[in-house]
């Protein structure tokens, strides 16, 4: 597996990380803006209790990624500004009302603002959702941030292990990973599912070989997986699911993903 996003970190650069990340989202609800967390940074926010994994295992934060609606995209320019960050000009004119770019040179934090959904191997939209948690973005939206990552990284299936760890699986949102919304949207594309049940699969396989991790941990990671998997598979599909089912992966089910 790629080392992306593995090394040590100071606790406090982490630190820096951290307040700052919350302090836009503050910041920005001040402004009327709705921005939630995703990445790195919100896995660590959510999991109180298991947290702590992510220094322990290696995992750096290198930037913070944000979350917003794209109808509020003309806004972002004038609030990063006042906070005293700057503009990646040329990466907002190319992505303009899919994805933003703001660097603090003082602090030297580099901030992604991603309209709308994410768009990478899979699309996973949060239209009308940001609303339902804070300051990250919901928690099955979180999940399926990085069981949509078809060449998934470590540094993936550590945050995966923390939500998974942490949270229960449910049918709403409030402190519960969204199993229902999870289930649903796989039951309408075979390659979400595809993806998405192939890295459940590896999330529970590595969560294994943590010795971090106490034997209770491990059985209980084993135990999400195999719920969220059940779930996922028992949903009912519809016919144009099943016909893509039986062409499987002799044909590509998913996006290429070209980097920033």
């Amino acid at each position: 597996m790629s080392l992306v996003g593995m090394s040590d970190q100071s606790d406090e650069r982490r630190s820096q990380f951290e307040s700052e990340a919350l302090h836009l989202v503050s910041a920005a609800a001040g402004k009327g803006i709705t921005l939630r967390l995703l990445g790195s940074l919100a896995f660590k926010l959510h999991c109180p209790k298991y947290g702590f994994l992510q220094k322990q295992l290696g995992r750096a934060f290198t930037d913070i990624d944000t979350a917003a609606y794209q109808q509020q995209a003309a806004q972002m320019t004038p609030f990063f500004l006042g906070l005293g960050y700057q503009e990646d000009a040329e990466i907002n004119l190319l992505f303009a009302g899919q994805r933003m770019i703001y660097n603090h040179p003082g602090l030297g934090i580099h901030v992604d603002v991603f309209f709308d959904k994410l768009n990478f191997c899979h699309e996973i939209s949060w239209t009308r959702r940001l609303e339902s948690d804070s300051p990250t973005i919901p928690l099955a939206e979180m999940l399926l941030e990085k069981m949509q990552i078809v060449k998934i990284n470590e540094k993936d299936i550590i945050d995966t292990i923390m939500l998974l760890l942490e949270h229960p699986l449910g049918d709403g949102d409030l402190e519960t990973i969204n199993i229902a919304r999870i289930s649903s949207l796989c039951a309408q594309e075979w390659g979400l599912w595809r993806t998405v049940t192939m890295n459940l699969e590896k999330v529970a396989q590595m969560g294994q070989s943590y010795s971090d991790l106490s034997a209770a941990d491990r059985a209980r990671l084993a135990a999400q997986v195999e719920t969220a998997l059940k779930r996922i598979n028992d949903a009912p599909k519809p016919l144009a699911w099943k016909l893509r089912a039986r062409v499987g992966d002799r044909v590509k089910w998913y996006q290429e993903v070209e980097e920033v």
